[in-house]
C-alpha cells in the first residue's frame, strides 16, 4: 500500500510540473479557390479550384499560420477562437494579422461526412480563398 501511495504521489507530481508545448501542424495543398466582393458589394462565384502545391504550416508555439507559397504569407495569430464541432464538420479558427497588417481570420474546417477532408479558409473582408488540404506526413 505504502508503494502505490508513493507511486502515486510521483506520478501527480511528474504530471503537475510538466510543460506543455502547443504542436505545429504541417499540411500540404492540393488546389485553391478564390472569390471576391465586387464594385456593388456582392460576393462573386468560387473560382473553379486550381492546382496549389504548397505547404501551409500552423505553428502553435510562435503563434503563426505560414504558406509557402511563391510569395510567403505570413499571418500572426492574435486570437484562438473556440473549436466548432457539427455531425458534418469541426472547424477551427484564428483570428490573425497578415505581412501588411490586414486584419483577417482563418478557419481550418474538416468534413468528417466526406472522409475527413480537409479546407483551409482565408477570410478579408474583400476577398475570401480556400485550400483544400491534407496532413503532409
Amino acid at each position: 500500500m505504502k508503494f502505490l501511495r508513493i507511486v502515486g504521489t510521483v506520478a501527480l507530481l511528474l504530471f503537475c510540473i510538466q510543460t506543455t508545448h502547443a504542436q505545429k501542424y504541417r499540411f500540404k495543398a492540393s488546389s485553391l479557390s478564390v472569390m471576391d466582393r465586387g464594385e456593388k458589394g456582392q460576393w462573386s462565384e468560387w473560382s473553379e479550384f486550381k492546382p496549389a502545391d504548397v505547404v501551409i504550416t500552423l505553428d502553435g508555439d510562435k503563434d503563426r499560420i505560414v504558406i509557402h507559397s511563391k510569395d510567403i504569407q505570413l499571418y500572426r495569430i492574435t486570437a484562438y477562437y473556440d473549436k466548432i464541432e457539427t455531425e458534418k464538420e469541426q472547424t477551427l479558427g484564428f483570428e490573425c494579422l497578415d505581412n501588411t497588417g490586414e486584419m483577417c481570420v482563418i478557419l481550418l474546417v474538416t468534413h468528417k461526412d466526406e472522409g475527413g477532408r480537409m479546407q483551409f479558409y482565408i477570410n478579408y473582408r474583400d476577398l475570401k480563398m480556400v485550400y483544400n488540404v491534407y496532413n503532409e506526413k
